[in-house]
């Protein structure tokens, strides 16, 4: 039995530090998503607006985004409920989750 390979991409945040996620949860992310399209990422793709605090937060949810479409959630009434719970933690920097995004 054959193991499954997951590419990695890893993205950089504005001030160096560097994050390794799944190809899957990156393409969440439109920005992203055009940049693997062009090939732009063999090497780390650089994200000069996004700080690393606001990066992991974005991860943060595209990983979560991503396993609750795996997972196809029974209602969409308790995916938003759910969503918005999980978004109350971030009032300092939902705007710059959202540029980030």
């Amino acid at each position: 039995m054959a193991a499954t390979t997951v590419r990695m991409i890893t993205l950089k945040s504005s001030d160096g530090e560097k994050f390794e996620v799944e190809e899957s949860v990156a393409l969440e992310c439109e920005t992203i998503k055009l940049m693997i399209e062009d090939d732009c990422a063999d090497t780390a793709i650089p994200l000069p607006n996004v700080t690393a605090k606001i990066l992991s937060k974005v991860i943060e949810y595209c990983k979560k985004h991503v396993e609750s479409t795996a997972a196809k959630s029974s209602s969409t009434e308790d995916s938003c409920s759910s969503t918005a719970n999980e978004l109350e933690g971030w009032p300092g920097c939902m705007y710059c989750c959202l540029v980030g995004a």
